[in-house]
């Protein structure tokens, strides 16, 4: 019998991992993060890796090793047994994480670590092309989206927690560049899967977006 996989995948900003987080802590099983792997990547290689050649990005990523550890918002992404923190949830670094994102072989690299974990854990795993590219066979898949205003909202209150102020008009205008990059990248574009549930979360609380979800999964 596979593994049980929940797919969650949607543009940045949307609540993805808030809402990952609490639907893993419900079914008792652990989250996957998988724009944290890419943002970590990023962060690794630095400012510039996306325009490095093929053979030295292969073999940087030789070195990198993924684990997973955990339930629900518990659970521990690792790189190279180190947990992966704050570090990486910067908005410069997210646009690295979205320019890597564009690379065959960092896709490549992540899609092998992606499965190896949905081979050996029951998973809701949360990202942009999870339910198209990733686990295709998953039994259930969501897309959630929302309006760039609103994500863009979010997105201000969500770093003012992390005690990092920023400033809301450049924030709509990264996560509006975010989204053309990420929709029109040649390889595994940004678009919900033909067999998954879509929600638009603008005018939805949290509540409302997680029994969305949980009902989904429940039917």
């Amino acid at each position: 019998m596979g593994k049980l996989i929940v797919t969650i995948d949607g543009p940045a900003g949307v609540g993805k991992s808030t809402m990952a987080k609490q639907l893993a802590r419900e079914l008792s099983i652990p989250y996957l993060d998988t724009g944290a792997m890419f943002r970590t990547i990023a962060w690794k290689l630095g400012e510039g890796s996306w325009e490095w050649d093929e053979a030295k990005l292969e073999s940087e990523l030789a070195a990198f090793d993924f684990t997973l550890s955990g339930i629900g918002e518990e659970s521990i992404l690792a790189l190279n047994a180190n947990p992966i923190g704050d570090e990486i949830r910067t908005e410069e670094v997210g646009m690295w994480a979205s320019n890597v994102a564009t690379l065959p072989v960092i896709r490549t690299f992540l899609k092998t670590a992606q499965q190896s974990l949905g081979e050996r854990f029951d998973l809701v795993a949360e990202g942009r092309d999870m339910g198209t590219v990733i686990f295709p066979d998953a039994p259930y898949k969501f897309f959630l989206d929302a309006s760039v205003e609103e994500r863009a909202n979010r997105r201000f209150l969500q770093l003012e927690c992390l005690g990092k102020p920023a400033d809301l008009e450049i924030l709509k205008e990264q996560i509006a560049k975010r989204d053309h990059q990420d929709r029109n990248r040649a390889v595994a574009p940004l678009k919900a899967a033909d067999d998954a549930t879509t929600i638009d979360t603008t005018e939805m609380n949290k509540d409302q977006v997680f029994e969305a979800l949980a009902k989904g999964v429940r039917s």
